[in-house]
């Protein structure tokens, strides 16, 4: 539930304030909020699947996001797109937590009916 209520809160302040970011640090913020979804649509899938742990999200979602940037920042350094690997990598994670939770919500929905 804090997943989804900061989810939230994070798209009403971002649509709220118009912040632009030089085109330089794109990879890095693309990669970051990428790496931010995943943490969210894991922590919605461990809510449904009543396994979750906030310590485990927020260690996650911090330690995701700056272990990404990193991981971006070595690879403009050495000359390699690093960041189009991690949108695959959490592009399918976020995918696949997509799936699970449709899965579980499907499954909630045939037991009550």
């Amino acid at each position: 539930m804090i997943a989804v209520v900061g989810l939230i809160i994070g798209i009403i302040l971002g649509v709220a304030f118009n912040i632009s970011f030089p085109a330089k640090l794109s990879p890095y913020i693309s990669v970051a909020i990428f790496a931010c979804i995943d943490s969210i649509f894991g922590a919605v899938k461990a809510t449904l699947k009543k396994d979750f742990r906030a310590d485990i999200f927020i260690s996650g979602f911090f330690g995701n996001a700056f272990l990404a940037a990193f991981m971006v920042y070595l690879g403009d350094r050495l000359g390699i797109p690093v960041y189009i690997a991690a949108l695959i990598v959490f592009g399918q994670r976020i995918f696949n937590n997509f799936a699970g939770i449709r899965r579980l919500l499907m499954d909630r929905i045939k037991v009550h009916h």
